[in-house]
């Protein structure tokens, strides 16, 4: 088998659904298996995964053991040559896994490869690719500089070696998964991909950043700005430096101190005041169950319009990657996505890196 898709989901159950149905799109003819990882989900999310996707070998746990310990638990049964770590709340092309299964292939000293992440705005997530957090770098990002974090030096499109990637998209070797020994089981959630590649990067394999691809990820559904998101992402932050640099004393106050006043101190987003937009069906089906419920204007491309809209696009008569592509291209400003998956009552979406994902059924 050459590849094992490793999805981790808590209480996301239509982002999951609409994940599954563009993996199983992006998997044809590619010999495979999807691992579905539930931490105890209090929706109907196993529901759904047996209802709708009999063919994904489904993982029940009884706890919210949290993101490293799941990942690991699943990839202890995957069969593939390769795993990836894919988060629920994510949209992959139909070309993304064997573009980059190609790119793998050819290489020599492969470590853990990430792929270009956009919002559900379609706009391009910067820690797709970045930077080792040494304490100056760290002190730096908790103090509102963020550009020494990310690796800025590669461009969106190219495909480099990086020192850290993304925990929302990770493939690797299967068995370099378990010579690392799995994702670090200290962290609870954030910062097990920081480690893990700074692990790889320890053990003289190259990591690598792969612009040809683009996947979607909503990244505000699963990672909500709120203080215990603080608390945990920059908590994480300090065993990371506790673990793997030189522990002095100042450099470990400099640290903690920081990372509390910025809990204390930094300022939530605060909510924008709501837009109307006019709704815009991108469809090839006339007669489609939306376009009766909503009344949007039906149009084949996001080309075709110039003003602030909500842009609806229907998975049943488009391809995943050809949605991606559309959120790529010049828009009208304030404009925002939405999908509806196929053969579903609800579409979806995230307006930005920080709105809670949108789920609205009809």
């Amino acid at each position: 088998m050459k590849l094992s898709v490793v999805i981790l989901n808590y209480n996301v159950r239509y982002f999951l659904e609409l994940c599954l149905q563009s993996v199983e799109a992006a998997l044809v003819d590619i010999p495979s298996e999807i691992i579905v990882i539930d931490n105890n989900s209090k929706d109907d999310s196993c529901k759904m995964v047996k209802e709708q996707f009999p063919s994904v070998l489904l993982i029940q746990n009884t706890l919210n053991v949290g993101f490293s310990i799941a990942n690991n638990q699943a990839v202890k049964v995957a069969k593939g040559a390769y795993v990836c770590i894919l988060n629920p709340d994510t949209v992959v092309a139909e070309d993304t896994f064997k573009t980059i299964l190609n790119f793998a292939d050819t290489q020599t000293n492969l470590g853990i490869i990430g792929c270009r992440l956009v919002d559900g705005s379609g706009k391009f997530l910067p820690e797709s690719k970045r930077n080792i957090p040494v304490v100056k770098i760290a002190i730096k990002k908790i103090l509102g500089n963020s550009q020494p974090y990310y690796a800025t030096h590669v461009k969106e499109h190219e495909t480099a070696k990086v020192e850290v990637l993304v925990g929302a998209f990770m493939l690797l070797k299967r068995s370099l998964y378990e010579s690392l020994k799995g994702f670090d089981e200290d962290y609870f959630m954030y910062g097990e991909d920081i480690d893990f590649s700074y692990k790889s990067l320890k053990e003289g394999y190259d990591n690598y950043y792969f612009g040809g691809t683009t996947v979607i990820h909503y990244k505000g559904e699963s990672t909500r700005r709120n203080e215990m998101y603080l608390k945990r992402f920059y908590g994480a932050m300090q065993i990371f430096h506790q673990k793997h640099f030189k522990s002095n004393f100042f450099s470990d106050l400099l640290v903690s101190v920081a990372i509390k006043l910025l809990v204390l101190l930094k300022p939530l987003k605060q909510q924008q005041p709501e837009i109307k937009y006019k709704s815009v069906l991108i469809s090839s089906n006339p007669e489609a169950q939306l376009v009766k419920k909503l009344n949007p204007t039906l149009i084949a491309s996001v080309d075709e319009v110039s003003a602030s809209s909500e842009f609806i696009f229907d998975a049943s008569t488009m391809s995943f990657k050809s949605i991606i592509d559309q959120m790529q291209v010049s828009k009208p400003k304030q404009s925002i996505y939405k999908i509806q998956p196929r053969n579903c009552t609800y579409i979806l979406g995230s307006n930005s890196a920080d709105s809670i994902g949108d789920v609205i059924q009809f």
